[in-house]
């Protein structure tokens, strides 16, 4: 059965009684004063400048002291005698390079050019490339072009008649090369395509040659066949496009092909559609567009 004697109560340490036998005695804090979170360096206290004002002033004193003291007269030679030493370096520069062989015209530099070396120059190339008459051509621009160096304006020569640099050609000249370009007949529209490339090669040089040799070629042969310029102009009107930054570049091919023009106003019709007419848009090149056409049609 079930025992009813009463059980003994033994007594549990409430939570308080419980935290103050487990708790230990509290440290002391350390005081504020000993705590050195950012400890900054010791600085060097700032120094005071004696000499901010004096900079502020003795400039001026000093321009005062040049006022009052009347310039000599040495000083006012010297420019001159600086002016006179460049005068002296442009002109030696100037006869330096005459010496190297540039003519100060075309026509002395066509009257000095001798026709039995070049006679004898081309004769060579035929005998050493007998069957390569691609060869014989660019032998004759180069060395026109080698030897008739002198000044030279804008590309397209807007200055000069149409027929420049072509019409100061002596009638001995042009037999000599129309005689070496009716035996390269079959590789004119190479030789065309090697002068105008050769050309664009020499605007990227600084100093470049002239290319007075080059245009005389150009002239020579599209003149007596115009379409050698017209065959195919959409590779030129790609090759424009390609250069459109250069107008140095774009007028000189636009001066190339436009020679057809002046010996078939119909080829000329062509190329002014097929390339002039695509770049009138361009500041740089439409005014000589505009200018060719009114020459066809003048």
């Amino acid at each position: 059965g079930l025992s009813l004697e009463p059980r003994k109560l033994t007594s549990v340490p409430g939570p308080c009684a419980r935290g103050r036998a487990l708790s230990k005695p509290l440290e002391p804090l350390p005081q504020p004063s000993s705590i050195h979170l950012y400890p900054t360096p010791q600085k060097a206290p700032i120094t005071t400048s004696d000499t901010i004002y004096e900079l502020g002033f003795e400039k001026p004193v000093k321009k005062q002291s040049k006022e009052q003291v009347p310039p000599p007269l040495a000083p006012e030679q010297h420019p001159k005698k600086q002016s006179v030493g460049k005068s002296t370096r442009k002109a030696t520069a100037a006869d330096a390079g005459l010496r190297q062989g540039k003519f100060r015209t075309l026509e002395d530099a066509l009257k000095a050019l001798d026709l039995a070396e070049l006679q004898k120059e081309l004769d060579k190339s035929q005998t050493v490339f007998p069957e390569n008459p691609s060869v014989w051509v660019k032998d004759l621009a180069g060395y026109l072009n080698y030897k008739l160096q002198a000044p030279q304006s804008d590309p397209t020569l807007s200055q000069h008649a149409p027929d420049y640099p072509y019409c100061l050609v002596s009638k001995d000249l042009r037999s000599v090369i129309k005689a070496l370009l009716a035996k390269a007949s079959g590789v004119l529209e190479l030789f065309f395509d090697h002068c105008i490339y050769t050309m664009l090669q020499e605007l990227d040089k600084t100093p470049g040659e002239s290319l007075h040799g080059y245009r005389i070629c150009i002239q020579a042969m599209v003149w007596d066949k115009p379409r050698t310029a017209t065959g195919n102009l959409g590779k030129y009107l790609d090759l424009l496009r390609s250069h459109q930054n250069r107008p140095m570049k774009c007028l000189s091919i636009m001066w190339a092909l436009g020679q057809a023009g002046f010996a078939d106003l119909a080829e000329g019709l062509k190329v002014w559609l097929g390339i002039m007419l695509p770049v009138l848009g361009i500041k740089s090149l439409s005014p000589y567009a505009i200018a060719y056409l009114d020459r066809l049609l003048g």
